[in-house]
């Protein structure tokens, strides 16, 4: 059984901004699955599917982000999950739009989500994949643009991006994440030269 966990902030408001690019990463996989994310439980809104033989549960925390962790820790505990079977999709400052990286064994980088989430499980061995948004063009302040849609030019891209981190989460649960690292984090998903 694995669970993936997408990243953001509940409510309409939130949609459509960078910081919930983890939500939107989860919610294509799971039109690709043809499963529906269901009614709240246990402090999130999740899909359950079987991709290739695999029990996959999609997960989507509605707490606020620096909560995200308590939801987490629930669903794992509940269903006895195993760490190494357990992926986060999440928004990351430090990599460029278009740039996905998978990971594990890593810290926070300073993410709020990925912060409780490490302090709730007690651990820092679950993998990652981290979607980059980039940092501010026009001298936005930080929380303001985390918390903002992305660039009109960014749009366009964005579904590519989306089915990058989507092609992520297959490869870690068909072969792990070894074999993801290695076909994700060398692609770019979009095109950033020159935007002004």
């Amino acid at each position: 059984m694995f669970l993936i966990v997408g990243l953001g902030n509940p409510g309409e408001k939130y949609e459509h901004t960078r910081h919930n690019v983890g939500f939107a990463a989860l919610r294509a996989w799971s039109r690709l699955l043809d499963v529906r994310f269901s009614s709240r439980r246990f402090q999130a809104q999740y899909a359950q599917a079987v991709f290739q033989g695999k029990k996959v549960f999609l997960l989507c925390p509605e707490t606020y982000m620096n909560l995200s962790g308590n939801a987490v820790r629930v669903w794992r505990d509940y269903y006895d999950i195993d760490q190494e079977r357990i992926l986060v999709m999440h928004d990351d400052l430090d990599l460029p739009f278009g740039r996905i990286k998978v990971g594990r064994k890593s810290g926070s980088g300073g993410h709020k989500g990925v912060v409780s989430i490490i302090r709730n499980l007690g651990i820092t061995g679950f993998a990652r994949v981290k979607i980059g948004i980039g940092r501010p063009r026009y001298e936005e302040p930080m929380e303001d643009f985390v918390l903002s849609p992305f660039y009109k030019d960014q749009k366009e891209m964005l579904d590519q991006v989306i089915q990058g981190a989507v092609q992520a989460g297959e490869l870690f649960v068909l072969e792990g994440v070894e074999s993801a690292m290695n076909a994700i984090n060398s692609q770019n998903f979009g095109n950033e030269e020159g935007k002004v």
